[in-house]
């Protein structure tokens, strides 16, 4: 039975990328050094390996920009884990990039209240500025990506924007401009 088959089914997610694109011969690990060192602070403080899955990714996600193929396999090794069970926890939060980003990742709250203040101004207002055109596209320069979430969480300051873990409250279309060129 080939890697690929399981339960003589092809298996979707390995069959879904071409195989040398997640070549586990080709990958830096990401728990060596001082991360590692990082990595075994961390495990000491949760009652098992299981509980510090989120802030391992989060290491993951600082380190690299975001959580690949073989990151998921090497968090699953070291917190004695399947692949299988990591990735479910990383396709089940939004806060996990599966790809890479661009410089700035810009989330935009567009559920009800925000929606209500104008999320989608704002939203028109950042595709506009960044040049994006699109939500979910990198921009032509690959500085900005712009998305939708649901709930930022501060339904009493909208309209809440994220641009990399930097939380901005009470935005509006005309503040976008000035917002981007206070970015670096």
């Amino acid at each position: 039975m080939s890697e690929r088959a399981i339960g003589g089914l092809e298996s979707p997610d390995l069959a879904s990328h071409d195989s040398g694109a997640h070549d586990r011969g080709t990958h830096v690990p990401v728990f060596v050094g001082d991360v590692r060192k990082e990595l075994d602070e961390l495990l000491r403080r949760y009652p098992n390996k299981m509980a510090a899955m989120l802030p391992t990714l989060w290491i993951v996600q600082r380190e690299r920009g975001w959580v690949s193929e073989d990151s998921i396999a090497e968090v699953a090794e070291v917190l004695e884990l399947t692949p299988a069970y990591v990735k479910g926890v990383v396709t089940f939060y939004t806060m996990y990039h599966q790809h890479p980003v661009t410089k700035y990742f810009i989330q935009v709250c567009t559920t009800s209240p925000c929606g209500i203040c104008g999320a989608e101004d704002v939203v028109k207002a950042l595709l506009r500025e960044t040049k994006a055109g699109e939500l979910g596209v990198p921009s032509a320069d690959g500085r900005y990506t712009v998305i939708e979430v649901e709930c930022l969480g501060a339904c009493g300051f909208a309209t809440p924007i994220m641009i990399n873990d930097d939380f901005i409250e009470n935005v509006t279309p005309a503040k976008v401009s000035d917002i981007l060129k206070g970015l670096a």
